[in-house]
């Protein structure tokens, strides 16, 4: 998505404004369209058909409130403009399409795994993969930087499933294509649809053949932890479609969240040359990347549905209609950050919600912090300087605000 600094002046007609399609989040201004819903109308009718609408939720407040409130606004409906109008087969099963208590069962086991403490383990095994990424930069000659992050979700959780090294490239390939399918790069001649149901079926079936090959356990990575756990409240172990549900969601997870994280951040240092601003400042470590979560909101929207009629703002959700939590709009909220469209490194930035609030937090917040951490940590002491060797160009997605290629040229750090 891009990720433009609009000044409310923009002449835009909501009532033309059609935020399903990918086409305006990549080459489009969606930022300037959020900016005129929350000051015109934060929650925004959209028809698409005679029978089918549904409605934009962009200021903080009632965004916050759709996600965190699952028993006004439920998950199982399905969780994704793209399923609008259908039945969301993974209503119930998956868990970020499930709500509690179900939810708070299949969540425990995974959130032991990623806690914290579990992860801060791995901490040296991340420092090694961004290093690997790292030495493929040749100084002073151009280089896609998009292309390069987009290695590191795979290389940290496909290191941590034990997943086959060979399959993490393919693999990152299906995460992009279930996530971004309309993308004219990943989209297969058949269209979006078939795109989006092929790489759910292959990587299913990679996940599959992952977790088979853990049979009797022993080799302690993640999907071994999954396979050998047992639920809090005394039930289980975990169901082999649990765990690779849990394996898929993990996966997406890491692969529509961190690379993008990375690319908004540097894209905006570069544009504006304030790279230093940050790398001379370690102390800004934590802030800065707060404020990059912020800043890039990677995962743009999730779908609710009103289990009942339910007031937000000033408009009345009736029950069965579809409420679109649109998260980058809740990121520049004015009333919670002000001066929104400036990436500000000293901003205490906490309140963001780039990983969602409630039950369906992130599961594998403690595991994207870390990984930035080793990241920026690593890009800083190795790199002096970067600059823009041509525009950015934006994943086709309303779903994932990314980057997808992010030309640059870097300076290494002399001695």
């Amino acid at each position: 998505m891009r990720l433009t600094h609009p000044t409310g002046d923009e002449a835009i007609d909501l009532e033309k404004v059609d935020l399903v399609d990918p086409v305006v989040h990549a080459e489009g201004d969606p930022h300037a369209i959020w900016l005129a819903m929350r000051t015109h109308d934060p929650v925004h009718w959209q028809q698409l058909r005679p029978d089918l609408g549904f409605w934009s939720a962009t200021a903080y407040d009632d965004v916050a409130k759709v996600l965190r409130d699952h028993t006004a606004f439920t998950s199982e409906h399905g969780t994704l403009l793209n399923l609008l109008g259908r039945k969301d087969p993974a209503g119930g099963k998956q868990l970020p399409a499930t709500d509690p208590p179900r939810h708070t069962r299949m969540r425990a086991p995974i959130q032991r795994a990623l806690n914290g403490r579990a992860v801060e383990g791995h901490r040296g095994v991340i420092r090694d993969e961004v290093r690997r990424l790292f030495a493929e930069i040749v100084d002073g000659e151009p280089f896609d930087f998009g292309a390069l992050t987009d290695q590191l979700p795979m290389a940290v959780i496909g290191t941590l499933m034990g997943l086959d090294r060979d399959d993490w490239s393919h693999l990152t390939f299906l995460a992009t294509q279930a996530v971004a399918p309309d993308d004219p790069e990943f989209v297969r001649p058949e269209g979006a649809q078939a795109t989006l149901h092929r790489a759910h079926r292959e990587l299913f079936a990679c996940l599959q053949d992952a977790v088979a090959k853990r049979q009797g356990g022993g080799t302690g990575d993640l999907i071994d932890v999954l396979s050998t756990m047992e639920f809090e409240d005394g039930g289980g172990p975990l169901t082999a479609g649990e765990i690779v549900s849990n394996c898929y969601s993990l996966l997406l997870g890491a692969d529509a969240t961190t690379p993008h994280v990375p690319n908004a951040a540097l894209a905006e240092l570069t544009a504006t040359d304030t790279y230093a601003a940050w790398a001379e400042h370690p102390e800004l470590l934590d802030s800065g990347i707060e404020e990059a979560l912020r800043w890039s909101s990677p995962t743009s929207h999730f779908i609710r549905y009103a289990t009942h009629d339910v007031q937000l703002g000033k408009v009345t959700v009736r029950a069965g209609e579809a409420v679109a939590a649109w998260i980058g709009s809740a990121n520049r909220d004015a009333s919670v950050f002000p001066d929104p469209y400036t990436f500000d490194i000293r901003r205490n930035a906490r309140r963001h919600l780039a990983f969602g609030v409630g039950p369906h937090f992130c599961l594998g917040h403690a595991l994207v912090r870390i990984t930035l951490e080793e990241f920026f940590q690593e890009l800083f002491a190795q790199f002096e300087h970067f600059e823009p060797a041509s525009e950015p160009v934006h994943l086709h997605s309303n779903f994932i605000a990314g980057i997808k290629h992010l030309p640059l040229i870097a300076t290494r750090r002399k001695g």
